[in-house]
């Protein structure tokens, strides 16, 4: 991952140094709320419903083992014994005391972490591929570019107060697996007809109150100008985009007012100013951020381990982790391993104190000390040998984090919901509980296969609910939850927004209508086709009909006097 330099250190060390005094006035009543709030913001610090809230950065979800055993003593110390991965790759913690913030940055800061641009109207943490560097299918790593992103858009002057938060994701990939179409940024790593890198630049995605698939501005934009093309796109944003409506301020509202093309053509103009800029970027500097990444050296090893293949023959069980949890590698002989956070009973996403140590001892056990955070949030080991792998899956298993439900059902994507969000409508946990107990026969998920459900608490789509292949989201009726469902969303290259089904569900009914959905899926499917697949080629209108039939065959039922009483 990659190590700060001297500069890098002394960002984040005078950061520290002035929150803690803005912090220390505001105690002592020296600022008032509004003159803090935006201070306490630039610093991931948030008021959510029972406490602060503090979002710490993990800047395209690179992690060291050094960095989780901060976040287990953070975790232990100043919160409630466990933190919560977020789908910006970040962690969050949910109860800590605010006098208590400062001295949490500054333990973060020995470990090269920071909390800052986690929240406000800034350019946000930038995320990529969590098996970038790795990845069997990539062509270009990310992570450089990610990492000068991050470097460029940190504090920058011009752009620290923009209309709305601003969003960037890079993929270097054949398979989008950051999700770039629903960013305010989506830079797809590029070659050029002659072999020269450079991205293809998307605008204008997001979710929230009005999804929209971010498009394509330009095919191709030589890697020296990205930097000063995003200054264009941002410029062009700051000029005009709205702040006088909350909801209406997001990049996506002005591309979709002004028109793709128009849009387009403001930046093309505005980049004659920025082109060969200040930020125009040289072999050098390239250089000098690759080199500052320390990637392990992996020993060269056959492709096939004998012991693997007899392990995997031998041990149902570990057969069906390594199918759902484990992902082809580049080097051969070596492996990624997901590790789960999304066991029966768990909030999806939460991660304990002492499973922050595990997970940090896996690392440097088997995975060369490398760790990843996911937008699913999941962890990632990044290079794993095969002949590791069956003393890994037994170690993982007995810490919780061997769930072998990575892409199926269990696998939700799940925002705090109103258990903590002070934004949320309705409460997010305790539905997933509920399909949790529904269906925690592995087995069975097994069979059902590939299914991508997301569950927000509001329209804010913390969880991306709008991308699920069902998406849930919370909505607040004359004070009461309830939930409406959307069928069709996908994520990837060929990312697709999810349509509602019809009237929402109270929360009693959602797992009686997740099964109503598999049960038609299952009714429906061709042979080895996924759950998205059917409900493209079907249609949404079966799965909406049959939904509600049953439902209303189930309010009848309770309503007979001589009903059972379940």
């Amino acid at each position: 991952m990659y190590k700060y330099d001297e500069y890098d250190q002394r960002t984040v060390d005078e950061r520290v140094t002035q929150f803690a005094d803005q912090t220390a006035r505001y105690l002592a009543g020296e600022l008032s709320d509004d003159e803090y709030r935006p201070l306490r913001r630039q610093n991931g610090l948030y008021i959510q419903r029972h406490a602060p809230m503090l979002r710490i950065a993990i800047p395209y979800g690179n992690l060291c083992p050094a960095q989780l055993r901060m976040l287990g003593h953070i975790a232990r110390t100043y919160d409630r014994g466990y933190g919560h991965f977020s789908t910006r790759q970040n962690v969050q913690f949910n109860w800590p005391n605010l006098e208590d913030v400062p001295e949490i940055l500054g333990l973060l800061a020995t470990v090269q972490m920071h909390a800052i641009q986690t929240s406000g109207n800034c350019i946000r943490n930038v995320t990529a591929d969590p098996f970038a560097g790795v990845a069997a299918d990539e062509h270009i790593d990310p992570r450089p570019w990610c990492e000068i992103v991050r470097q460029w858009s940190t504090s920058h002057p011009e752009f620290s107060f923009l209309p709305r938060k601003f969003k960037i994701a890079i993929n270097g990939a054949a398979q989008d697996r950051a999700i770039i179409r629903v960013h305010d940024i989506g830079l797809d790593l590029v070659r050029g007809t002659d072999g020269d890198t450079g991205f293809r630049v998307l605008v204008g995605g997001g979710l929230g109150r009005t999804p929209i698939i971010g498009e394509e501005i330009s095919p191709f934009v030589p890697w020296q100008q990205i930097l000063n093309y995003c200054e264009a796109i941002l410029r062009v944003y700051n000029l005009h985009g709205r702040r006088d409506n909350l909801h209406k301020a997001r990049i996506k509202i002005l591309v979709k007012s002004l028109g793709v093309a128009e849009f387009a053509r403001q930046v093309d103009a505005e980049f004659v100013h920025t082109r060969d800029g200040l930020s125009t970027l040289t072999q050098a500097e390239i250089d000098r951020v690759a080199d500052r990444f320390n990637d392990p050296v992996l020993p060269e090893l056959p492709a096939e381990d004998a012991g693997y293949a007899a392990q995997l023959a031998a041990n149902k069980a570990f057969a069906n982790w390594v199918k759902r949890n484990v992902r082809a590698h580049k080097a051969p002989g070596y492996v990624s391993v997901v590790l789960s956070l999304k066991k029966i009973g768990a909030a999806p996403g939460d991660i304990s104190a002492d499973q922050f140590d595990a997970v940090a001892d896996l690392a440097d056990q088997y995975a060369f000390g490398e760790v990843r955070s996911t937008h699913e949030q999941n962890l990632v080991l990044a290079s794993v040998r095969q002949a590791d792998l069956f003393a890994l899956w037994e170690t993982a298993r007995s810490l919780g984090l061997a769930t072998p439900n990575i892409g199926l059902l269990t696998d939700m994507i799940v925002c705090p919901g109103a258990d903590f969000c002070a934004l949320a409508n309705a409460r997010s946990i305790p539905i997933a509980h509920a399909i949790q107990d529904r269906f925690d026969d592995l087995d069975y998920l097994h069979d059902i296969g590939e299914i991508e459900l997301n569950i927000s608490g509001c329209m804010n789509a913390c969880a991306h609910h709008h991308v699920g292949h069902i998406g849930v989201l919370g909505v607040d009726k004359s004070g009461e939850e309830w939930y409406q469902v959307m069928l069709g969303g996908d994520q990837g290259n060929q990312a697709v927004l999810g349509k509602v089904i019809g009237p929402s569900f109270a929360a009693a009914d959602l797992p009686d209508v997740i099964s109503t959905l598999i049960n038609t899926y299952l009714d429906c499917r061709h042979e080895e086709e996924r759950f998205i697949d059917t409900v493209h080629r079907v249609g949404i209108e079966s799965f909406k009909t049959r939904v509600y039939v049953e439902r209303d065959a189930r309010l009848e039922g309770r309503k007979r006097p001589d009903a059972p009483n379940h």
